[in-house]
């Protein structure tokens, strides 16, 4: 008896050990699982969606130029004896800015007067002698339209004289200068080119499928390399109603609205024509768009899941894409990280 009462008690030990083992295996699977839940977890950059307005913009490049350029030329041949001005320096229309040797033309201007004077004091003379009826009518005509003549010829002489000093045609800066001291001009050789800064324009040459979109009155950003971080306002001010035959393209001109003066002709710029504006837009950035072969799509993010959602696009103006279908602005969307997901994975959030 006591022989079979040791072995039911052995039995019962044995089973009460077995039972525990299998108790501590299960709860130990079961943390291994929550474990392995909790490392499945991606983390992922995350950003909400937003409402605003959206711009649709075209967008080239060109070369910044003066609307307003004059060359100065001069109207008369002489020496060139004196120069006024230099490169960079403002003049305004009619400032004198350099003279030439004008003493031929001096002599010629004094010679020219004298001749005049000579037939208007003859004409004067004989016109009191018409009155007196001794001097035939037809001597007299010839005399009136000799001092007309020799007038003419003074005054001419004067205004050649004149020429030797050499006026700026507009108000502007002094872009070039192309002669020198001592130099014989020729009449019509340019001495300076003179640009009207305050006044830029910039021309773009846009394919002919897009001039629906175009219209005179819209607002531009203008960036010139030159000046890296800087914004500058422009306006379309013409539009080309031609095609250009070789390149398809229509000419768009834009008025640079900056009075600042850092602008300068020359400058390399890169332009964005707004076209069109799309108000209360929902946007996301662009990074979050998966843009696939026939789809494009998203993540969002619900209860610490991702989400894909399969979307509709419009305007895309810089980094931010707006959304016609597919989420609204309540939307949190993945922006960084998304390349690894698949509909249902769990992620952590941080700021994208």
């Amino acid at each position: 008896m006591n022989l079979w009462k040791h072995i039911s008690i052995f039995v019962v030990l044995t089973g009460s050990a077995a039972l525990s083992g299998c108790g501590t295996s299960a709860a130990s699977s079961a943390d291994a699982t929550a474990e392995s839940t909790v490392q499945a977890s991606i983390p992922v950059g995350v950003k909400r969606a937003n409402r605003g307005d959206i711009f649709a913009r075209h967008t080239g490049t060109s070369v910044l130029e003066a609307d307003f350029e004059a060359p100065v030329v001069a109207k008369v041949e002489g020496d060139l004896v004196e120069i006024l001005i230099e490169e960079g320096d403002m003049v305004k229309a009619g400032q004198v800015v350099a003279r030439l040797d004008g003493e031929r033309l001096k002599l010629a201007m004094e010679r020219a007067g004298a001749e005049y004077r000579r037939a208007k004091k003859e004409y004067d003379r004989n016109q009191n002698l018409l009155e007196l009826d001794l001097v035939a009518p037809g001597t007299f005509e010839n005399l009136k339209y000799e001092a007309a003549a020799l007038k003419a010829a003074y005054e001419i002489a004067r205004l050649n004289y004149s020429y030797t000093e050499v006026k700026a045609p507009i108000d502007g800066v002094v872009a070039e200068r192309l002669v020198k001291t001592g130099n014989h001009l020729q009449v019509n050789q340019q001495l300076f080119i003179v640009t009207d800064t305050s006044q830029l324009i910039l021309e773009l040459h846009v394919p002919q499928q897009n001039m629906s979109r175009f219209g005179v009155g819209q607002t531009a950003d203008i960036k010139a390399d030159a000046l890296p971080g800087e914004m500058f306002d422009a306006i379309v001010e013409r539009i080309s109603p031609s095609i250009d035959r070789k390149t398809g393209t229509f000419r768009v001109t834009l008025r640079i609205l900056d009075q600042s003066g850092d602008l300068r002709p020359g400058m390399f710029a890169r332009v964005a024509v707004v076209y069109d504006v799309h108000n209360n837009a929902v946007m996301v950035p662009a990074d979050a768009i998966l843009d696939e072969d026939i789809e494009k799509s998203l993540f969002v993010i619900e209860d610490g899941v991702a989400r894909r959602r399969i979307i509709e696009t419009g305007i895309t103006d810089h980094d931010m894409v707006e959304i016609l279908e597919g989420i609204d602005d309540s939307d949190t969307v993945v922006v960084i990280g998304q390349g690894g997901l698949r509909d249902g994975t769990p992620v952590t959030e941080y700021a994208g």
